[in-house]
């Protein structure tokens, strides 16, 4: 029976990428501990500042503002706002909502939700509904950040967190790597760096791996939506997804070592990739580097299409 390298207590699970046995109370020590260190690597927040939190519901956004809310307690001079979006999901976002709202409610956090209805006048639904050429993930994605930038620029948020984790961070380098997409690979977070009109994104999960945040939620009992967007089957990650996690099977650690590389070649690419000069959308005024935003590119070509379809 293995036991905890810690304290010598029965190992609650072994981490096969360090070799590490540790009980419950180590596991969570374990997380909590590299998830504060990210937050400090990331660029410390001045005492006064407002940090928004995108919160979908979910355990890593649920797990992530948690720990947030542990680590800047009220009196450490760091206000929290939650931002939950509701795209339009019926019989899926209403349940989540709920979800973060008890959670900030228990936690005495300001929360607000922000519509693609309200704010679009239209629902991914409806998006979907268009037809298998309509990706939903690629149109939701862009709303969403449209929308959560918007709102956090307006709080006056120095920063928004995100829950993304080590599986979504080293999938979207493999994906930008696999694309050939080198200015986004550059333009991955964390940013360091503020550009006019874009709120700076700090990502405190991203070195935990996802079956990490589901055993941390859990042991923590942190309430969260276990059943994912009804879209995600028509997601482009997933193949990225399958491979990643066939090579962490066979190999311990890839997911770390992809971000890791990622980490270590991106300040040497952003010499030959400085941040793009940013201009105000057209129809928005939100920052982009054309003179339309991606967001109203992609709402103009679904509202026309849902007009020929009424």
């Amino acid at each position: 029976m293995a036991k905890c390298q810690k304290c010598g207590r029965k190992a609650l699970l072994r981490i096969p990428y360090s070799g590490s046995d540790l009980c419950r109370d180590h596991f969570i020590e374990f997380v909590e501990k590299r998830v504060r260190k990210e937050i400090k690597l990331q660029g410390k927040l001045p005492k006064g500042s407002k940090l928004a939190v995108a919160v979908s519901g979910g355990k890593d956004s649920m797990s992530a503002l948690s720990i947030l809310s542990e680590t800047f307690k009220p009196g450490s001079g760091i206000k929290l706002t939650a931002l939950v979006v509701d795209e339009g999901l019926k019989g899926y976002r209403r349940k989540a909502i709920k979800l973060a709202e008890g959670l900030c409610s228990d936690r005495g956090i300001g929360c607000e939700v922000l519509s693609f209805k309200g704010s679009f006048g239209i629902t991914m639904d409806s998006v979907a509904g268009l037809g298998e050429e309509w990706r939903p993930c690629t149109f939701c994605g862009v709303l969403r950040r449209n929308l959560l930038n918007r709102r956090a620029r307006e709080l006056g948020a120095a920063k928004i967190a995100f829950g993304h984790n080590l599986d979504d961070m080293s999938q979207s380098v493999l994906m930008n790597v696999v694309n050939g997409d080198v200015q986004r690979l550059v333009r991955l977070g964390p940013h360091t760096k503020t550009q006019k009109g874009l709120v700076p994104r700090l990502l405190p999960l991203r070195m935990i791996p996802e079956s990490e945040m589901v055993l941390y939620a859990d042991l923590k009992g942190i309430p969260y939506l276990e059943k994912h967007c009804p879209y995600r089957p028509r997601a482009h990650r997933l193949g990225f997804l399958e491979i990643i996690n066939k090579l962490e099977e066979e190999t311990p650690g890839t997911k770390h070592s992809i971000l890791s590389t990622h980490d270590q070649i991106v300040p040497a690419l952003r010499e030959f990739y400085p941040p793009a000069k940013l201009n105000s959308c057209n129809l928005c005024g939100e920052p982009t580097m054309g003179e339309v935003c991606k967001a109203c590119e992609l709402l103009g070509k679904a509202r026309k299409a849902l007009q020929q379809n009424i």
